[in-house]
């Protein structure tokens, strides 16, 4: 489902302001619950965090919550909280939150569907994040029509194998202008073909930096190799919190068995809608 303009300016001041915050000495749950009062009460997203806020409570994680608020967020909002969430990863959780900022805050300004896709794919890139889920996620966007998300998941089955650049290339109005009508509908203006054909056979990071310096594309936010004491502590209290949500679970077995039913309640009275 799409949204309105307003929920995407909202979702951009809630990821931002999240970052912001997590160096504070408030847990993240604690955080939820006091950035819900700052967003608009006409949008749908003060209801979303009550749920997040609630899962995050039973599960330690948001990915889950996003995951079941689908006509919310996006597969791809899902998946790139998900792999920063995963214990043995190095994706930076505030790294996926500034991602998410950057995405949600170019949907407000009016996004083309060139620009939503090309930052989505360049964040795997730089990110190391994973073609084949990540592309797969991307493709479930309902921005995208079925002529894009064709394309995508074609994407999806011959990056590493076929050149990306060729790959906008053949899909853009400069190839019709060279080439003829191609077989394939055209998804990709004339600039994005120029650039494309500059950038053959080089680093796809270079075409990425080309397209945002010439059309004034989000650019993806660089991974943070160097980690401070700052950084580390807050890695350590993430971790401290899922200990703690497990801890829980642990002792409930022991007192006879977890109640299941708070995980698998009717989600659609918790939801917004």
């Amino acid at each position: 489902m799409l949204l309105d303009r307003e929920e995407y300016i909202e979702q951009a001041y809630f990821y931002r302001t999240l970052r912001e915050r997590m160096q504070q000495a408030m847990s993240t749950q604690e955080l939820l619950v006091a950035i819900r009062q700052e967003i608009l009460a006409t949008t749908k997203l003060p209801m979303a965090l009550d749920f997040m806020a609630t899962e995050l409570r039973h599960t330690g994680g948001f990915a889950s919550a996003m995951a079941r608020l689908d006509h919310y967020f996006t597969p791809y909002q899902t998946y790139v909280i998900r792999e920063a969430e995963k214990e043995e990863g190095r994706f930076d959780f505030r790294i996926a939150l500034e991602i998410l900022e950057r995405e949600a805050k170019y949907r407000a300004e009016g996004a083309s569907l060139q620009g939503i896709f090309l930052f989505q794919f360049e964040t795997l890139c730089r990110n190391r994040l994973g073609y084949d889920r990540g592309l797969e996620a991307i493709a479930g966007d309902p921005v995208y029509d079925e002529g894009w998300r064709e394309w995508i998941l074609t994407v999806r089955r011959q990056v590493g194998i076929v050149d990306f650049a060729d790959m906008i290339y053949v899909r853009s109005e400069y190839f019709r202008q060279k080439r003829g009508d191609p077989e394939k509908p055209i998804l990709f203006g004339e600039r994005e073909g120029k650039i494309a054909l500059a950038n053959r056979r080089k680093d796809p990071l270079f075409l990425f930096s080309a397209l945002a310096r010439h059309l004034g594309y989000p650019s993806v936010p660089r991974p943070r190799l160097v980690e401070s004491p700052e950084q580390t502590l807050l890695l350590l209290q993430r971790r401290v919190e899922r200990l703690e949500t497990r801890i829980k679970l642990v002792e409930e077995e022991m007192r006879g068995g977890i109640n299941l039913a708070r995980f698998y309640g009717p989600p659609k009275k918790e939801n917004p809608t």
